[in-house]
């Protein structure tokens, strides 16, 4: 089967490898019609990772089943599955509490396991013809009728749309809520969605990219253009000077500064400070335990120089993590269904699998109007 390979920092490339296959009683075999390019994708992608030569990329996936293991009851083939990126095993103390991000059984020694990333175990990713899926009864999600002509929607619900809502669901945004939310990727944009959707009176996205922010206000936000350092004061004015009531992290350790420059602290400490007192933040932004390519000797560490003095004496709260993408993703695709919600509108472009490498750099190099990619290794 064709898939994408991660060969070293920024070559990656779509050869011929061994086709995926049921290999356990309870997986399920998926043909890949929708995969996504994530912007997490691009920390291993930039070498900031220890992601392993000759891995298959890709957590963002859609498709067919085309063939399931003896032990599968529920899911048949035929069905159109998106696939959370959290492998989880259903049964463990975490799976058990609905903390499937932190499955204790598909990544021994570590609490998680995901498709074609760094440290999240042995799996394939999703980015190539076909997928194993393990624990496929547990881990596929089934579509209704109208999944083909919406699949660009549904695809979403494997990772970006549900991680966008659980930047709102730890940062504990309630309908009347103000909002500030750093980063207008994806994730930042789906937060922003789903802060709209929880009934939020006022929504600021801040980042330094234009076409992003554009995308921000078609949704009903304020962009916040932070190109002159300014957001925090931004903010500040929007909200009378109290701050946020809810804050959300959406950009992770590799934040840039107006002069994009890396500064590892710089997302923590703004939303700090553009809070509210008594306030609460949520961070689904990725922060890792080492980073070898940081210029910064904390962030090597994977440690970051904080205001805690400010969060403590301000009496806010911090909730972080991956999400827990089974939490959200069934109703988050009846939204969908219903005509509720339509997330493919952060979609810049559609492409074959053999044109990934290039989208993979006009990706990083964050070019204008890369906003979000997605491919088909069936056309």
């Amino acid at each position: 089967m064709k898939a994408l390979v991660y060969n070293g920092p920024r070559d990656v490339s779509v050869v011929d490898v061994p086709d995926a296959k049921i290999e356990r009683s309870t997986d399920v075999l998926v043909k890949i019609t929708t995969t996504n390019i994530c912007g997490s994708d691009l920390h291993m992608y930039e070498g900031r990772t220890d992601m392993q030569p000759g891995r298959i990329l890709g957590h963002e996936n859609l498709g067919l089943v085309i063939e399931v293991g003896e032990a599968v009851d529920r899911v048949k083939v035929g069905d159109r599955v998106c696939l959370p990126f959290n492998i989880a095993c259903g049964f463990c103390k975490n799976c058990e509490r609905g903390l499937t991000g932190f499955c204790l059984t598909v990544n021994p020694g570590n609490a998680g396991g995901a498709y074609g990333f760094a440290g999240m175990g042995p799996y394939s990713g999703g980015q190539a013809e076909y997928l194993r899926v393990p624990y496929g009864d547990f881990n596929c999600l089934r579509l209704p009728p109208d999944a083909e002509e919406k699949e660009n929607d549904y695809v979403m619900l494997s990772d970006i749309f549900p991680t966008g809502y659980h930047a709102t669901e730890l940062a504990g945004v309630k309908a009347g809520d103000t909002v500030a939310i750093y980063g207008a990727g994806p994730v930042g944009l789906m937060a922003a969605y789903s802060a709209s959707l929880k009934g939020a009176s006022k929504i600021m996205v801040v980042d330094t990219h234009k076409d992003r922010l554009a995308l921000a206000e078609k949704i009903g936000a304020i962009a916040v253009d932070n190109s002159d350092g300014s957001a925090v004061d931004q903010i500040l004015e929007l909200t009378g000077g109290q701050g946020a009531d809810r804050g959300c992290e959406c950009v992770g350790y590799q934040c840039c500064n107006q002069h994009n420059q890396e500064v590892p602290n710089l997302t923590m400490n703004s939303l700090v400070s553009s809070v509210a007192a008594t306030g609460s933040i949520g961070v689904v932004g990725v922060f890792l335990p080492k980073d070898p390519g940081a210029k910064d000797d904390l962030a090597k560490q994977g440690q970051i120089a904080f205001d805690l003095g400010k969060f403590w004496m301000k009496g806010q709260r911090m909730a972080t993590g991956q999400a827990n993408v089974k939490a959200y993703n069934r109703k988050l695709r009846d939204l969908i269904s219903e005509g509720k919600a339509a997330p493919s509108f952060i979609i810049s472009h559609e492409l074959p699998l053999s044109s990934a490498p290039s989208a993979y750099q006009h990706f990083d190099e964050r070019e204008k109007g890369w906003t979000k990619v997605i491919l088909k290794p069936g056309v």
